[in-house]
């Protein structure tokens, strides 16, 4: 059983900064890659960064400049870094995690439960 438990969402205002972080636990045995995604309402899914495990980042062209995604595998715990917020970065962010388990051959992926980042003045 893993779990991956976000917080930090919020209210913020345009240009203001805010901090989300995930962590997952349970029996691992090693994490690949994590990754940001964000739904807004009425809009589909859309993949924000991702990061290896040896922290190789990717973005989506709307945040490059402005994110950026982190991890401390000593924690399990990927972060994403938001500055110059607009409210067209208004959306539920959700974590995910590709995960090796300690018991068990091959990966699976697991999702955050979301957080709610609002911006607006």
């Amino acid at each position: 059983q893993v779990q991956l438990v976000e917080s930090g969402g919020g209210l913020v205002q345009p240009g203001g900064s805010l901090r989300l972080s995930c962590a997952a636990s349970g029996s691992i045995g090693s994490v690949g890659i994590m990754a940001w995604y964000r739904q807004a309402p009425g809009k589909q899914r859309e993949l924000v960064a991702t990061i290896t495990s040896v922290a190789s980042t990717n973005y989506a062209e709307s945040v490059k400049d402005r994110f950026t995604i982190s991890r401390d595998n000593a924690k399990n715990t990927v972060y994403l870094q938001m500055n110059s917020l607009k409210p067209e970065d208004t959306a539920t962010y959700y974590c995910n995690a590709n995960v090796r388990l300690a018991w068990r051959t091959g990966w699976y992926a697991y999702w955050g439960q979301g957080t709610q980042v609002t911006v607006s003045s």
